[in-house]
């Protein structure tokens, strides 16, 4: 901890300051089915889901793991419009779209993620696209539509997945090909003047071959406007498409190969200020609408676009033996204007380019026997995250007689990392199981940060001609880091449905450089009167995380399947935190800030426990007409999560005035959904209440910025004919118009009288960005 110490007070000199959800929730439209009798039953509402949490298919009242799935079906009925509305349903889980993004995901689970989204830090929360690892968190804001289900698996992965992941993981599971040809228009309609339109098909070309297709274009207006440029805020306009193939070679040979492209050309998201400007003459008060910004920045367009390809190949070798292989590769590049004090002088601007590519190759040997069943896999990733970024702080250089005064940073960090993983589990008795599982990795790190002071404006990277006066890094570095992460399950049926288990894990992520670090801030660790190239190593790198995860969990399906919960609680053991942060940077001592720096420590420890508990009920059928039915679903979730060391730059252990971010102490959903045949179809009421406690953006609480507890109410209803082709859909979001606060930057300190003093620039910079306000959509789909 000593050499961490040292980081944060050489920065101080220079600075001012698998709960198996039971069941999986479907939602298929009340259909007549037989049973094994030849008698007929209706299929009730919320069926469980067919998992492959463990790389077998599985019902979740026999999978041992936290996890929550949610089927397509159920995701339109909801309204579900992209994977952050996935934590509306899910506990201790937060999905969010990154501050001053339209397509970047910061992810929570259990108290666990990672909120930067710059090249060098590893997301604490996988996502997974069709069993393809997403290595950067730009672009994985996925849009929900042709999915066959979302999975959100709790607690650390790795004995059973190509990527270790120490938080948890999201798999969005796409549609398979239909042996028939198929036909699907889905039109919406509604507030902002939304207009999405997805078209899908599968087609057989032949027997063993079959070919796929959907196009999708998701359009709205702003929630707001750019009063300084006339440009609409947090408007949307996405074009994405996914093609596929299926070729069955042999009976127990089969290939599937897909690909996707998405382009997001939305507007720049840009804040809103929470407080005055702090710099005269100016004088820009708080503006009355939070989705409204006056940010000036415009010097390149917001842009996404993101591609990739993968094939997935599976052959059985024996009745036992099966061999799958998957190879991806994806790439992706972003451009955007940055504006973190939201004004139109250019006091804290940042344009930045992220370029991302990543090939990936994973071989799985699966076994399923009568009593043994489980898996070998070997993982392979050679990634690579480039970033590169102006900060303009011209009213900073104005005062200080340099015009046009501008800190720039590169940071490419490649990651080359291999894995072999392994989970079994043996059935010792018709009732009582045993899993173990382990995980060897060894991540291979190299960056290069290269860090230039300029005057007269923006670099060439964002069309200027600024002269560079200063190189303050220039760093080149590599690190390797290898880690044995093993898992331990007990499971026991205590009847034929209903089950306890007992889990024990542990989860690794790698180490890396930062990748905003200033050189020059360095500290003499030896104070022999020198910098070395050892101490700069030694101050840009930092080290893994780790969690020791324990968890115990019953979970049931009972009443001839009309009742179906699950608890777990669980405790975390959080050790070595990555804890990242930016903070202002006086090089001249003349008192301003005329820079910034990176510092990212393992500075932190902490201890994570809580509880969860999910359910699904049929309360009543035939209650007011034959064949109704009325479904109550829930999830409610509670966290106690607290640091247990934290040294600040000072060597001082503040632990008592940290918190874990992004984490709300509770969380809670109940959705009712009442379904009945009505006018020669049938029609489906659904509503649902959200629930998420207080939570912090930072560790350091900050007034402003902490979201206070809020409720989300939505509600929908939909008709579709007898036969399911038509259907015609009415959603309603947020119905009361709650603003809640997803993000946002802080680059001030408030004093004891109420006022600020900025520590980066000189108006102050604090601003927040919002979730969707209130919204209602009419759709229309018809499938054939």
């Amino acid at each position: 901890m000593r050499t961490h110490t040292s980081k944060l007070m050489a920065a101080a000199l220079c600075a001012t300051a698998l709960t198996p959800v039971m069941p999986a929730l479907a939602q298929d439209t009340a259909s007549e089915a037989t049973e094994a009798d030849g008698t007929p039953e209706t299929q009730r509402r919320f069926q469980a889901v067919t998992v492959t949490a463990q790389r077998r298919e599985q019902n979740l009242v026999d999978v041992p793991l936290s996890v929550s799935a949610f089927d397509g079906d159920l995701l339109g009925d909801l309204g579900v419009a992209d994977i952050t509305e996935i934590s509306k349903i899910s506990p201790n889980v937060t999905l969010e779209v990154s501050r001053g993004t339209n397509t970047t995901l910061t992810a929570f689970i259990r108290g666990v993620g990672q909120q930067d989204p710059v090249a060098g830090f590893e997301a604490g929360v996988g996502v997974y696209v069709d069993d393809v690892y997403l290595n950067r968190p730009q672009g994985a804001v996925l849009d929900i539509y042709d999915v066959e289900r979302v999975e959100v698996l709790r607690g650390p992965q790795g004995t059973l997945y190509g990527r270790n992941t120490i938080g948890g993981a999201i798999k969005y599971v796409t549609r398979g090909l239909s042996d028939d040809p198929t036909y699907e228009v889905n039109l919406k309609a509604g507030s902002y003047n939304r207009f999405d339109a997805v078209v899908t098909t599968s087609l057989p070309v032949t027997e063993d071959f079959r070919v796929g297709a959907s196009v999708a274009s998701f359009n709205r207006d702003g929630y707001g406007d750019n009063l300084f440029t006339g440009e609409e805020n947090y408007n949307k306009k996405l074009f994405g498409a996914r093609v596929s193939a299926e070729y069955d070679v042999t009976d127990t040979f089969q290939i599937r190969a897909a690909a996707d492209y998405s382009l997001d050309k939305s507007n720049a998201r840009q804040g809103h200020r929470l407080i005055p400007d702090q710099f005269p003459p100016f004088d820009y008060p708080v503006l009355g609408d939070v989705f409204d910004t006056r940010a000036g920045l415009d010097v390149v367009p917001q842009e996404v676009e993101a591609y990739g390809g993968s094939i997935v190949a599976e052959a059985e070798l024996t009745d036992n033996w099966t061999l799958k292989n998957i190879l991806a590769y994806r790439e992706d590049e972003s451009t955007s204007p940055i504006d973190f004090d939201s004004l139109p002088e250019a006091d804290l601007d940042v344009p930045a380019i992220y370029k991302n590519d990543q090939f990936s190759e994973e071989l799985q040997l699966l076994y399923s026997g009568d009593r043994l069943n489980g898996l070998i896999g070997l993982y392979y990733l050679d990634a690579n995250a480039s970033t590169v970024f102006d900060v303009l702080l011209a009213t900073t250089g104005d005062v200080l007689g340099l015009p046009g005064l501008n800190a720039q940073t590169f940071g490419d960090v490649g990651t080359e990392t291999w894995s072999i993983f392994g989970d079994f589990t043996y059935d010792v008795t018709d009732r009582f199981s045993v899993s173990l599982g382990g995980r060897y990795t060894e991540d291979t790190r190299t960056s290069t940060v290269l860090r230039r002071t300029y005057v007269g404006g923006f670099s060439e990277f964002f069309g200027g001609n600024a002269t560079p006066i200063a190189v303050t890094s220039d760093f080149q570095g590599e690190a390797t880091f290898d880690d044995f992460s093993p898992r331990v399950s007990l499971s026991y049926n205590v009847t034929p449905d209903s089950n306890v288990y007992a889990t024990y894990s542990q989860g690794f992520k790698g180490g890396s450089f930062d990748p905003r670090g200033q050189t020059t801030a360095a500290p003499d660790l030896d104070q022999d009167g020198t910098v070395s190239d050892a101490e700069i190593y030694q101050f840009m790198q930092f080290d893994p995380e780790e969690v020791d995860s324990y968890e115990i969990g019953y979970k049931a399906s009972q009443l001839g399947g009309r009742l179906n919960y699950s608890i777990a609680a669980f405790y975390s053991d959080y050790k070595d935190v990555q804890v990242p942060g930016s903070i202002g940077v006086d090089t001249d001592g003349d008192g301003v800030n005329d820079t910034f720096t990176g510092v990212t420590t393992n500075a932190g420890a902490a201890t994570i426990s809580g509880v969860e508990f999910e359910g699904t009920a049929t309360i009543a059928e035939d209650m007011a007409r034959d064949g109704d039915l009325l479904n109550l679903g829930w999830s409610l979730g509670y966290l106690d999560a607290e640091y247990d060391e934290f040294i600040d730059a000072f060597g001082n252990n503040v632990a008592d005035e940290r918190v874990i971010q992004n984490t709300p102490d509770w969380t809670a959903n109940g959705r009712l959904s009442y379904d009945t045949p009505f006018k020669g179809g049938n029609l489906l009421l659904n509503t649902q209440l959200s629930y998420r406690g207080e939570s912090s953006q930072f560790e350091s609480p900050n007034p402003f910025l902490d979201q206070e507890a809020f409720t989300l109410w939505d509600a929908s209803i939909r008709w579709e004919t007898a036969d399911g082709r038509w259907g015609f859909s009415l959603n309603g979001k947020n119905l009361t118009d709650e603003e809640y606060i997803v993000a946002g930057y802080n680059f001030v300190t408030v004093n004891q009288d109420g006022t600020f003093t900025p520590t980066l620039g000189l108006e102050g910079t604090l601003t927040a960005f919002y979730g969707d306000p209130r919204t209602v959509t009419f759709g229309i789909d018809y499938k054939y």
